[in-house]
Parts: structure tokens; C-alpha cells; sequence
């Protein structure tokens, strides 16, 4: 599976909201993978000052997330391709 970034614009929303949002994200991601098609929502990152909110998804193909965010009703500006990049565990010792 890839990841995909969504990236949302979403001014006058409450953190209330963007909770209720990403619950419902969730859940729809659930249905899905439990009906054979596989989705993952990964994590997200909210930008107050610009009120942007930027989320991670896993699935086969970019359709898969965009259905997820439309039954969701979660209002997307795109949703492109991408690559997560987590912190390496230390495999090293202090040099």
C-alpha cells in the first residue's frame, strides 16, 4: 500500500470540529477495510495560524482516500502521493 497526503483548508474550524472530522475519518476507514477494501488513516497535523490541517492515509490507490474523506465529509484541497518519513530508532551508540 502507499501513503497519501491530504491536505485540507478549513478556516473558522473548531478543534471540537476537527476532532469530530478526523472520528469520523477513522470510522469510515473501518467500514471500508471491513468490507475488503483496505485504508488506513496514519496521523495528522493541524496548523491554527493558517488553518490548514495536513493527514496521512495507507491505502492501494489515491480513489480509496478520496472516497474516504467524501463519506466522511471531510473537505479536501488534494490529495497527492507520498512518503512518510518516521524517526529512525538510535542503532547506535554516543559517538
Amino acid at each position: 500500500m502507499a501513503v497519501y497526503l491530504v491536505d485540507r483548508d478549513l478556516p473558522g474550524i473548531t478543534l471540537d470540529g476537527l476532532a469530530a472530522m478526523q472520528r469520523a475519518t477513522m470510522r469510515v476507514c473501518s467500514d471500508l477495510t471491513a468490507h475488503g477494501t483496505p485504508v488506513r488513516y496514519l496521523h495528522g497535523l493541524f496548523v491554527p495560524g493558517e488553518a490548514r490541517c495536513l493527514c496521512l492515509f495507507e491505502a492501494n490507490d489515491e480513489a480509496v482516500v478520496a472516497a474516504v474523506n467524501e463519506r466522511a465529509r471531510a473537505p479536501f484541497t488534494r490529495i497527492v502521493e507520498a512518503v512518510d518519513l518516521p524517526p529512525e530508532p538510535a542503532t547506535r551508540g554516543p559517538r
